[in-house]
């Protein structure tokens, strides 16, 4: 095996390059316009949150109860069968106490992310949101919360529908 390496000849543009039009520049703004489908698993959970709703899906071979919802079951790869309606009452999984935002501005009272496994669904399927209302000192893994939802006419079909959770 060959431990060469190789280099290949490349040629810069000059200023004469330009000066001589054999380089074209074009005078031109970009539409850069899009449209994000998304599906029908995220499509009808994010319909169910404007609804004040947490929708799920359920694979009829496996039983596995999926929150957020997937077209698709992971476990038996075969596609899912119908929606569920899940409560909005769940377990803390996991937290952090976070004295510093996303954009690095400090905190002097933390927000508290956290994995909620949430009732009704599957072992280990839940959401990652925000605690509220909590002692940062009293949460623990293992504490019930219920979702704190925005009044229904404010509600855009958002995960942010749900403003945050709050021990039960």
């Amino acid at each position: 095996m060959s431990t060469e390496s190789h280099v290949f000849p490349t040629t810069s543009l000059s200023q004469d390059d330009f000066d001589a039009g054999r380089v074209v520049t074009v005078d031109w703004t970009p539409r850069a316009e899009y449209a994000w489908d998304e599906g029908v698993a995220i499509g009808g959970y994010l319909q169910g949150l404007k609804e004040g709703k947490l929708l799920g899906r359920v694979c009829r071979k496996c039983r596995r109860r999926m929150i957020p919802p997937r077209m698709f079951c992971e476990q038996c790869f075969r596609p899912t069968d119908e929606w569920f309606e899940a409560s909005d009452t769940g377990t803390v999984k996991t937290f952090s106490l976070c004295y510093v935002t996303w954009d690095m501005i400090k905190l002097d009272r933390p927000q508290i992310p956290a994995v909620i496994d949430i009732d009704g669904a599957s072992p280990g399927m839940g959401i990652m949101h925000l605690l509220g209302e909590v002692d940062p000192k009293a949460v623990h893994v293992g504490m019930k919360v219920q979702a704190v939802w925005k009044p229904p006419e404010q509600r855009a079909g958002q995960i942010t529908d749900i403003l945050y959770w709050k021990p039960l």
